[in-house]
């Protein structure tokens, strides 16, 4: 559950003001019905109380004001369904970290095979964008359903000797990217998952959550991690950062330590059928509401009726 006018939900804070206005009221009602009736002396003859606190109005009338509240602070339900085609980009990380040599020639090329297995494995009707990534990100294709042009732009990325991992900044342009469409919208992100430059992943998490995004994540290192060609540094891969980011969005997070991992990986994602989707409950809230105010209406017209 998120609220498109969060700022109107201060308004819960005057709930205890209508509590004590209620029993300000009722007090005001007693003293004056005691001027006309000895109300103490027949609730000793009866044994019941004359004088209710009429905790139920009390009780609807917060029930409604809260409802009302929440109906103008733009309540949105959301939730996971299905659906047959979406909106996809290939987010790409084509650092220096993917030119390790622990996949055959080396992460990048083994990448861009796999990214070419899930094209023809999409459904015919979805489109297809392609994003690649090192210290900042780079448009190579807007989302097509011209899979053999997109196929083609996955065979020319190359490593982009631009310093650093933008995960972050990744995730937000990918996400940018796909507001011109009406589909549902996923992000396949491949990374060796070590963000050390640009926006904070927590921030460009929130980004996509925003924007009804899901993100799987697939990490592409051996468990022995890649050296460098002309470097004795050894790349590995951070799980934790690609897991928490699946894990928020509503994605799937896909391990792959070989080649045919990598390639089950994308078949995987190309036939999910899930998407999220949003249900905005304003006007439910205010049905709800109307209910409720036509409920007290009749019990202050009937058993809470106040005699002039």
């Amino acid at each position: 559950m998120s609220f498109t006018y969060p700022q109107y939900l201060w308004f819960f804070l005057a709930l205890p003001a209508l509590v004590l206005l209620h029993f300000l009221s009722l007090r005001y009602t007693k003293k004056q019905a005691l001027l006309f009736a000895n109300f103490p002396a027949i609730e000793k003859i009866t044994g019941q109380k004359i004088m209710s606190k009429n905790y139920l109005l009390l009780v609807l009338r917060l029930l409604t004001f809260s409802i009302i509240i929440l109906a103008i602070s733009g309540p949105v339900l959301r939730y996971t369904g299905m659906s047959s085609n979406f909106d996809f980009v290939l987010a790409i990380d084509a650092s220096g970290s993917m030119a390790a040599t622990d996949y055959e020639p080396d992460r990048l090329e083994a990448a861009k095979e796999a990214a070419k297995i899930f094209v023809d494995n999409a459904p015919f009707d979805s489109s297809i964008g392609v994003l690649t990534f090192s210290g900042i990100s780079f448009l190579k294709q807007i989302p097509s359903n011209d899979f053999e042009s997109v196929k083609n732009i996955i065979d020319d990325i190359k490593v982009e000797y631009v310093g650093g991992t933008a995960i972050g900044s990744a995730i937000i342009e990918s996400s940018t990217i796909l507001m011109t469409g009406n589909k549902p919208k996923r992000i396949l992100l491949l990374t060796d998952g070590q963000n050390n430059v640009g926006p904070d992943i927590t921030d460009a998490i929130e980004y996509a959550n925003d924007k009804h995004i899901i993100i799987d994540t697939i990490g592409i290192a051996t468990k022995e991690g890649g050296k460098m060609p002309g470097t004795t540094f050894t790349s590995v891969l951070d799980e934790e950062s690609l897991i928490n980011i699946s894990k928020l969005t509503g994605g799937v997070y896909f391990k792959a330590e070989n080649e045919t991992d990598l390639i089950d990986a994308f078949t995987n994602i190309a036939t999910s059928s899930e998407q999220k989707l949003s249900t905005n409950l304003t006007v439910h809230s205010l049905f709800v509401a109307f209910i409720l105010l036509f409920l007290e209406w009749g019990l202050l017209n009937t058993k809470f009726r106040t005699l002039p």
